[in-house]
């Protein structure tokens, strides 16, 4: 059996394998002349292929770049358009995967990167604002995820093992993450009636 995985490589998947044949035959040929006139009959068959695209601008002169490449500009011919040129083809960097460990993975790495931050601001405001930002991203994590109330205690508890007790939770944020408490308590039965009504 003749598999697609066994044969020559397409280089513009698009116009096909015959295509593809045809230009690889177009560059065997030995004289200029039938190189010239293979390569107009390809060239009108190319165009057959995506006639919609013939309004397009420089339809022809893709064309006749796309006839380059897939004959690997080796196609010695009288082109009515300037051979493009061999771009060096960009090797891909490889991104590694990350390796840190998170200690809290229903929280995220993202948390970690707050709170990290949070430790080595050195304007006392805007560490607060910080801080009440995470203590409130936490909360609600731990809401979408946890299956009982939130646990304010246990998030303070893991804000300071992540920050290596540098980050201390103020009374005014305790407070505020309390009052929030409340709401949160609401839209779970508010969420809890909902789905009894489906």
């Amino acid at each position: 059996m003749d598999y697609n995985t066994s044969r020559n490589h397409l280089i513009l998947p698009e116009y096909g394998r015959n295509i593809q044949r045809l230009v690889e035959t177009a560059v065997k040929l030995e004289t200029k002349e039938e190189r010239n006139n293979a390569a107009q009959a390809i060239i009108h068959i190319m165009g057959n292929i995506h006639p919609h695209l013939r309004d397009v601008s420089d339809f022809n002169h893709k064309l006749w770049d796309h006839l380059q490449l897939m004959a690997k500009f080796q196609l010695d011919i009288d082109s009515p358009f300037p051979t493009p040129e061999i771009e060096p083809e960009e090797k891909i960097k490889r991104i590694d995967y990350p390796s840190h460990k998170i200690r809290y993975k229903h929280f995220g790495r993202i948390i970690e990167s707050l709170i990290e931050l949070a430790v080595n601001e050195s304007d006392e405001d805007k560490k607060q604002q910080l801080t009440l930002s995470v203590v409130n991203q936490m909360r609600k994590s731990y809401y979408i995820w946890g299956k009982e109330g939130i646990n304010d205690e246990m998030i303070f508890n893991a804000i300071s093992e992540i920050s290596k007790g540098q980050l201390a939770i103020s009374d005014e944020i305790k407070n505020s993450t309390f009052k929030r408490e409340a709401n949160n308590s609401n839209s779970r039965s508010t969420r809890k009636r909902l789905n009894r009504k489906k």
